[in-house]
């Protein structure tokens, strides 16, 4: 069979010492339509990437099986607690930890871990969100002048008791959530300075400062303390190994393959030839049709998610070829186009949230009043949401821009990732019920690889497109304050801003009142909601497909904060029969 034939070469690249037909019992096959774009913890920020990196470094710690709120000890020898009016955490550190270098793990890796990543914290990474609470800004030294060493080297340190030592800059509710994410992995100092990267002096970090690590010399040759380390990795995919001196319980699965597979049909094919045992298996529509009940195969349903997707209307869009003529004129659209707030409206009054839950989720999801799991704290279940309604939205768009997007209609290129299908198909129905209500609208919809569209929309340059957030914590703030503040992430692909809302997200940040953070964030998701910010896609329950032989994933320690969410588990958890 063709499909036969490419999954040959593929492992073939990857696995030198031997190819695969159906997958051994030792090890785990997984296609996936994106690449990775590093293994440099302090530059990691997206899911590919982050499923990989959290096998090769270990966190402090981590949650506790399928829990989203009770924590578990990692790196860490016991959870701390926090003292001095909740600016101080005190973490002694596991002994007997080796890194995949051969190098003994002390307290000295841990703080020169987190002071890298104070010290670059590069907009592409997630280095903004500890850097908030240990230095009081979002912001490197570079564009924040009062970031200073003294700050950087008082806010990590290891005391006389070779304890790490963190000091908050301020009460930070999430902190301990923050540090489970995956990027937050423990680095190798001896190996990391071997390699190139900084020494952690004084003398050579402002050289460091704000640098962009995704392709640091750590990211081809990463050693880490977790289960698995790099063997291989390029454009075809990465190959792991289990690590023969893991301080924790040996992994049963000894290699783990993951292949750059666009197509879903060939991913799909090897999934049912058992050439791969874990797939990106596009929406739920789709596994229900073409692997639910196959042989082999076993779907596991109704498992909780932690993440929140949205059309994005960019209401300052960059200029390029994108934008068409750059006018209101019927052939393209003006840089500020979605900055009127009808035009967003009417956007919002043409999705058909019914029909994406019956057409794409199976029935199996429900509308959004807002961009935050509704099993997070702080979702505001009485927040109104816009129906479909194609009379309202008509009358929306013949007020925007005093009457002139009617009158002249747009052209409108909205772009979806490779192999984000659920996105391509909000876009498709969203520009069938567009079109429909004015023969002069015309939404064009494309196809770009998540490495070239990961960096236009950061730029500003992507008109809509569809977008998600998977939480890095399970704290509210990752989300509210991710897709609603101008100084969140999303930002600069939305460019959307109001000051009162800026101010009740800071003011939601800092306090451990839950009752007041709650408050706050209903008055954000009413104010979104008033303003039509994003056409907001409605909530899932996810669905994973896994071959029949693979044991270890099951509904109870299924944990949507993992990485890994194709069976929401470290890879050192999974086995075969």
């Amino acid at each position: 069979m063709v499909y036969r034939t490419a999954a040959l070469s593929l492992s073939l690249a990857l696995l030198p010492s031997f190819a695969l037909a159906a997958t051994p019992k030792d090890t785990l096959v997984i296609q996936q339509a994106a690449g990775i774009s590093t293994l440099d913890p302090s530059a990691t920020y997206d899911t590919f990437s982050s499923q990989i990196v959290e096998n090769i470094y270990e966190t402090l710690w981590t949650y506790k099986g399928g829990s989203l709120t009770a924590m578990t000890p990692l790196l860490a020898s016991s959870l701390p607690t926090f003292t001095n009016g909740g600016k101080t955490l005190v973490v002694s550190l596991r002994s007997g930890v080796k890194f995949q270098s051969g190098n003994a793990m002390s307290c000295a890796d841990a703080e020169y871990t987190y002071r890298r990543d104070l010290v670059t914290n590069a907009p592409e990474s997630a280095n903004w969100f500890i850097s908030d609470a240990l230095l009081g800004s979002t912001k490197n030294a570079q564009d924040n002048k009062s970031i200073t060493w003294a700050k950087i080297a008082a806010a990590v340190k290891c005391n006389a008791q070779n304890q790490l030592v963190f000091t908050l800059a301020k009460v930070d509710p999430a902190f301990m959530a923050k540090m489970t994410f995956s990027g937050m992995g423990v680095i190798d100092k001896q190996w990391a300075i071997k390699q190139g990267e900084w020494d952690g002096s004084e003398k050579t970090w402002q050289a460091w400062v704000g640098k962009d690590l995704s392709g640091s010399p750590l990211s081809v040759k990463p050693s880490g303390t977790g289960a698995y380390s790099l063997v291989k990795s390029d454009a075809s995919g990465v190959f792991l190994q289990a690590f023969p001196g893991y301080w924790g319980a040996k992994p049963a699965i000894k290699n783990v393959v993951m292949q750059k597979v666009g197509e879903l049909a060939v991913r799909q094919q090897a999934f049912l030839n058992g050439d791969a045992d874990l797939i990106e298996a596009g929406t739920r529509a789709n596994v229900e049709a073409q692997l639910k009940g196959r042989p082999g195969v076993v779907v596991l349903d109704n498992l909780p998610t932690t993440s929140a997707q949205a059309l994005f209307m960019n209401n300052n869009i960059k200029p390029s070829a994108a934008l068409g003529s750059g006018k209101l004129d019927g052939k393209g659209i003006p840089a500020n186009f979605f900055s009127d707030a009808d035009v967003r409206r009417a956007f919002a009054l043409s999705f058909d949230d019914s029909r994406f839950i019956k057409d794409v989720q199976s029935g199996k999801g429900s509308p959004r009043t807002m961009l935050l799991p509704d099993t997070f704290p702080g979702y505001s279940a009485q927040t109104k949401t816009y129906p479909f309604d194609p009379v309202a939205a008509k009358a929306s768009f013949q007020k925007a821009w005093g009457g002139e997007v009617w009158k002249n209609g747009f052209v409108i290129n909205a772009k979806y990732r490779t192999g984000h299908t659920l996105g391509q198909t909000a876009l498709e129905l969203l520009k069938q019920n567009v079109e429909a209500i004015n023969p002069k609208f015309r939404i064009n919809i494309g196809v770009e690889p998540w490495s070239e569209q990961s960096v236009k929309f950061q730029n500003g340059e992507e008109v809509m497109l569809p977008m998600g957030w998977g939480a890095d914590y399970a704290d509210p703030d990752n989300f509210m304050y991710t897709f609603y503040s101008s100084k969140g992430y999303f930002y600069v692909s939305n460019n959307w801003k109001d000051a009162q809302v800026d101010q009740w997200l800071d003011q939601a940040r800092a306090t451990t009142d839950a009752a007041q953070r709650n408050k706050l964030y209903k008055q954000v998701a009413d104010r979104a909601y008033q303003q039509s910010v994003f056409v907001v896609l409605p909530a899932d329950l996810n669905i994973r497909p896994i071959r029949s032989d693979l044991q270890g994933v099951s509904a109870t320690n299924y944990n949507p904060m993992r990485s890994f969410s194709f069976t929401g588990t470290y890879l050192r958890e999974l086995s075969k029969k």
